[in-house]
């Protein structure tokens, strides 16, 4: 799995393939491990790499690994054709739910303008609320989904332009 993510503002990319992962921060050299994952709870794992145990909470944006936080965007370059980091991007943009899930809250409707990194819709899955956010500066051409509405991985929930 290829995943482009942002970390603390900082644009990286993530690749896991079985127990391996690569993680390489722009402008950065990449690290390359093996690594294993057990759950502890709903959105908390027992990390191994290596020998160092990472306990990993996920909740909406951030992730804290031993209790450190990071806030994190991720993206899946499959959902998000022709992404190059955090800013660039031109036309018509899905934002798209990466898994399924509940909507909580939509924060824009149709119309307004936004910025970018801006929140639009907040939805819960697997117990977290993830806030998606506008990829761009634009503005709100559809908004597709409601508050209460179940969503699917891939649904798309609004469009920017």
């Amino acid at each position: 799995m290829k995943l482009e993510v942002i970390v603390n503002g900082r644009s990286a990319s993530l690749e896991v393939n079985g127990g391996r992962f690569r993680y390489a921060p722009a402008k950065s050299e990449a690290i390359e491990r093996e690594f294993s994952m057990e759950p502890l709870f709903p959105g908390s794992y027992s990390v191994l790499i290596g020998n160092r145990s990472y306990e990993v909470v996920a909740a909406g944006g951030e992730i804290r690994v031993n209790g450190r936080a990071f806030q994190v965007e991720v993206f899946d370059p499959r959902e998000m054709r022709g992404r190059k980091g955090a800013a660039g991007d031109e036309g018509r943009q899905n934002i798209a739910a990466l898994m399924p899930g509940k909507v909580v809250r939509v924060l824009v409707a149709a119309g307004d303008a936004v910025e970018a990194g801006q929140g639009l819709v907040v939805v819960e899955a697997m117990k977290m609320q993830n806030e998606m956010k506008s990829p761009k500066a634009g503005r709100v051409i559809e908004v597709k989904t409601r508050a209460d509405a179940t969503v699917a991985a891939g649904e798309v929930l609004m469009v920017i332009e």
